[in-house]
């Protein structure tokens, strides 16, 4: 088998490259998570398939993956919500999180290593405050520590911004900020009244929504990390003041490889509550798609693509998943058969290698998607009534396995062993069949409908299930 190589595009250096992990054949990967203020909408969960999608490549890979998914629980809008429904910080924020976790199972999104809460480490931020202003990097303002963006020269290196708008003093102590403007950069922020506050060397406040990614990534995956994701909207200026923030403190790269996937939009417009059309995953399932129709769409459109999210489109998912599905099914209940003399090694051999590939060049879902449904077909043509060896049976249904190690979209369908007296109907039927005795083959159904199989002549073959 020809040994791909996993190349991704690296929003630092904006080019394809091969990827070279720092420790060999181990990736360590941080993820911008959710911040708990309210449900998570679909845009959101693009970014998480698609940092789920680059976990399940590496694995494929054969990288061990110790990824980081931060929890935001403490910010701007966390605070105004809990105080504006009378309840504690960690109460309102505790039920956020709760389902989010909820939806993360509910799209089969992987489990990552290690989801740090923001309020749970303080201490992690303060030290990493106090190197920076042990670095030249930091200043004081209304009770409140500032990054010195002029202090550090080069910032802008990922999101390409102009610095000729800085100008020294301009700050801003919001967490988030337009887009187009570079300003100093609140770390700590001063105690006010009606906000959560720790004590610390700076005095009671809380930390600036940018230093906890940079705190709680280089805790759990050291000073630089090999990959790190999120949205295109994070690139600036959230992402360039982590690079600041972890740079301006280790005096190290902070990370080898930047992945951003673009934005998702709904019926060709921006997604707002205004336009009516902004949903959470809730929304969509009272609505009644399923949830492997939306991760599917979800997954479907390469990531550096923009994501035209419609409902015809969670429609054409629904039938793309149940045509794979009736491809497995119908293998899973093949009819065993001693005739079958195919050899089905280089077909497999190379339907796994362009599988692979393709997920290697970038994450190509495309090809990746054209490959399943192109192995399929050929399967389709080899066995058209799915009558096949038991070896053959196995391989196939192996190699479904090994695409669904990716896609995650597939049901295991009922499990029933059949007795060999049951097998030898089957055979019998299938034969009355061939030769058009079809009241002899229907006498056979009805039979084994007494014995508690349920058979379906498809354009795939029988099918039976267990009634």
């Amino acid at each position: 088998m020809t040994k791909c190589r996993l190349k991704i595009y690296n929003t630092l250096t904006r080019s394809i490259k091969n990827f070279d992990s720092i420790h060999p054949n181990e990736v360590r990967m941080y993820s911008c998570g959710p911040t708990v203020y309210n449900y998570a909408h679909i845009g959101n969960f693009r970014s998480y398939i698609f940092s789920d999608l680059i976990r399940r490549t590496f694995k494929l890979f054969g990288y061990k993956i110790t990824h980081v998914m931060n929890i935001t629980d403490v910010d701007d809008k966390t605070i105004a919500n809990s105080n504006k429904e009378k309840i504690p910080l960690s109460e309102y924020t505790k039920k956020f999180t709760d389902e989010f976790f909820h939806d993360l199972k509910t799209l089969h999104i992987e489990t990552v290593e290690y989801y740090p809460r923001a309020t749970e480490h303080i201490d992690e931020m303060i030290n990493l405050i106090q190197k920076l202003e042990k670095n030249g990097l930091t200043y004081k303002s209304e009770n409140s520590i500032y990054f010195k963006i002029n202090a550090f020269k080069n910032y802008g290196q990922l999101s390409k911004v102009d610095l000729s708008q800085n100008i020294d003093g301009y700050r801003v102590n919001s967490d988030e900020y337009d887009k187009d403007n570079v300003k100093d950069f609140v770390l700590w922020k001063g105690k006010k009244e009606g906000e959560p506050f720790w004590s610390t060397p700076y005095g009671d406040g809380r930390p600036g929504w940018h230093i906890e990614c940079s705190a709680m990534s280089m805790k759990y995956l050291g000073e630089t990390l090999d990959i790190h994701t999120g949205g295109n909207d994070l690139i600036f200026p959230h992402h360039e003041n982590e690079i600041a923030q972890s740079e301006g403190a280790t005096g190290k790269p902070f990370v080898n490889y930047w992945m951003h996937c673009a934005h998702l939009i709904v019926n060709g417009e921006k997604m707002s509550k205004s336009q009516g059309n902004f949903f959470t995953l809730r929304d969509l399932l009272k609505k009644g798609f399923s949830p492997k129709a939306i991760r599917l769409i979800l997954l479907t459109t390469h990531y550096r693509k923009k994501l035209n999210f419609t409902f015809d489109a969670i429609k054409q998912a629904e039938l793309s998943i149940q045509k794979i599905q009736n491809f497995y099914d119908s293998i899973n209940q093949a009819i065993v058969t001693n005739t079958d003399t195919i050899n089905l090694s280089s077909l497999l051999k190379s339907t796994k290698e362009n599988f692979k590939c393709a997920l290697g060049d970038d994450l190509n879902i495309s090809k990746t998607m054209a490959v399943v449904f192109d192995f399929m077909k050929d399967i389709n043509k080899l066995f058209p009534n799915f009558s096949l060896s038991t070896e053959n049976k196995e391989k196939i249904i192996e190699i479904m396995k090994f695409f669904d190690s990716i896609l995650d979209i597939l049901s295991e369908p009922e499990t029933l062993e059949l007795t060999s007296d049951l097998q030898d109907l089957m055979n019998q039927r299938k034969e009355a069949r061939k030769n058009k005795n079809w009241q002899l083959a229907d006498e056979i159904r009805n039979t084994l409908k007494e014995k508690g199989i349920l058979i379906e002549d498809t354009s795939n073959g029988t099918k039976w299930k267990k009634i």
